[in-house]
């Protein structure tokens, strides 16, 4: 897949909206009872990046990153303001935040991700593109140290374990990730006039698979 890894400018992804989508098929029967079913396992995410614009600087700096990404052709980071770490968004990352997995003695490579839960239901998201620096990494309640227990695979997103942690060893993390996108046009249709009457130009972001 092509895909640069750089992440879009975050002053003006910080004004745009956005969030998660679900594809959900219903189908209504006769007896006014539904059936429905989801083909997605996980959710994708879209965005509007056009209302970060504020200013003429701000649109040329768009289109500098919308050509170097060729339109739609190349993926690229995106951090989502409502959802880019592991931890509670007052809060700060740490090594416990989220449990990626138990050891079993053997397994070295563990994917990191995130869990939603509400109601006794939950949903496991896998983040595929974690903020290298950020990363944070315990096993059995110990935090580990980078470099020598573990690296991260900035390809991936996943750990790679020195050693494999020990059977039954709770692994856990705390990160901040961003969300690999990729424009959803291949055109940039900006009003100079109207922009400066208070118009702004809809530019859509959509997430890819890695």
């Amino acid at each position: 897949m092509s895909f640069h890894d750089v992440r879009f400018p975050t002053a003006l992804s910080q004004g745009s909206s956005g969030g998660p989508e679900r594809f959900t098929e219903i189908v209504t029967l006769a007896n006014g009872y539904e059936e429905r079913n989801s083909p997605w396992e996980s959710s994708r995410r879209r965005y509007d990046a056009g209302l970060g614009i504020r200013s003429l600087d701000d649109i040329e700096t768009l289109i500098a990153f919308f050509e170097a990404r060729r339109g739609r052709l190349f993926g690229f980071r995106w951090r989502d303001w409502a959802d880019w770490r592991s931890c509670p968004a007052s809060g700060s990352p740490s090594g416990m935040d989220q449990g990626i997995g138990t050891g079993d003695g053997a397994t070295t490579i563990y994917p990191i991700c995130k869990h939603y839960a509400s109601g006794g239901q939950s949903f496991e998201r896998v983040i595929d593109k974690p903020v290298a620096g950020t990363v944070r990494v315990g096993v059995g309640g110990v935090e580990l140290v980078e470099g020598a227990d573990w690296a991260l695979d900035t390809v991936t997103g996943r750990l790679i374990f020195t050693q494999p942690p020990a059977a039954g060893a709770p692994i856990t993390a705390g990160y901040e990730f961003d969300v690999p996108v990729r424009f959803d046009t291949d055109r940039l249709e900006v009003s100079y006039a109207g922009f400066a009457a208070g118009d702004v130009p809809n530019v859509p972001v959509v997430e890819i698979r890695t």
